[in-house]
């Protein structure tokens, strides 16, 4: 099977840029969501503390009446009891303990379509990581808050920070002022980014594509990018980085075209010349 592409011409400052992205032959796929599978919701509950709501790991502690809570929280409620107020001394709640460790329970975001059972002690580690988990906005604009699956968060993007929506294969980006255009293409979102900032001591401008989906979809997708004018140019090609990356992280590993200011400021003169 051959490859797709699309092409996004835009003009930044007086600054021709095109943007080429490219699909490879593989196929995007997930996998099905879990067919009747439901969190122990009683055991589940014991094992939760009462005071910051996280699930409860060795030590567990509880105090004479038998109230429990985690070691974190241990330390913030200065050692009384949240429930009864008694004093809270040093022990542990070995049953609790044990009984965890015999448990075995969905991942918490069963919901969204994670079909992985784990040990109660590794569940933790997996849901850090899982493919399932929401995603966090990746508007650079400002700081942001809201998480959500990739639909809503393309909704939130357009209704909430009034980004730029462009669909099809060729798109002309008249202001780069927006923080971060999005365009669909393939049936995917993918977030363009052009920004100023310091390396080191000297100032530059990048711009960088990033893939609203998890970093191994990502790596279906090849882009380049193309910053020119008065038959000067610069390009780009690499890899678009998963939103799972924040823009900082990105920006900060300069994973992008990267234009220096005084080269900037060439195609800006050489583009206000030809205008006039």
């Amino acid at each position: 099977m051959g490859s797709d592409s699309i092409e996004c011409v835009s003009s930044i400052d007086g600054m021709d840029e095109e943007t080429t992205l490219t699909q490879s032959s593989k196929p995007h796929g997930g996998a099905a969501a879990p067919a009747g599978i439901a969190p122990s919701t009683s055991v589940h509950k014991l094992l939760e503390c009462p005071v910051c709501a996280n699930s409860m790991y060795p030590p567990i502690h509880q105090c004479q009446n038998g109230h429990t809570l985690c070691s974190t929280c241990k330390t913030r409620v200065q050692n009384r009891c949240p429930t009864c107020r008694q004093e809270l001394g040093d022990i542990r709640c070995l049953a609790l303990e044990k009984v965890a460790e015999s448990l075995e329970l969905p991942c918490k975001y069963y919901s969204h379509g994670c079909p992985e059972v784990f040990p109660y002690y590794s569940k933790s580690k997996h849901e850090s990581q899982c493919n399932y988990r929401p995603y966090n906005c990746p508007y650079a604009g400002s700081e942001c808050s809201v998480v959500g699956d990739i639909p809503f968060l393309v909704t939130h993007l357009r209704d909430d920070h009034k980004v730029d929506m462009h669909t099809g294969c060729t798109r002309s980006i008249i202001d780069m002022s927006n923080p971060i255009p999005v365009f669909n293409c393939f049936g995917q979102s993918f977030c363009l980014h052009f920004e100023a900032f310091q390396l080191g001591m000297a100032p530059v401008y990048m711009a960088f594509l990033r893939f609203m989906g998890d970093e191994n979809d990502a790596r279906n997708f090849s882009y380049s990018l193309e910053v020119g004018a008065n038959g000067r140019k610069l390009t780009w090609e690499g890899t678009p980085r998963s939103i799972r990356d924040s823009h900082r992280k990105v920006r900060d590993s300069h994973d992008g075209l990267i234009i220096q200011r005084n080269m900037a400021l060439f195609f800006w003169a050489a583009s206000e010349k030809n205008s006039n």
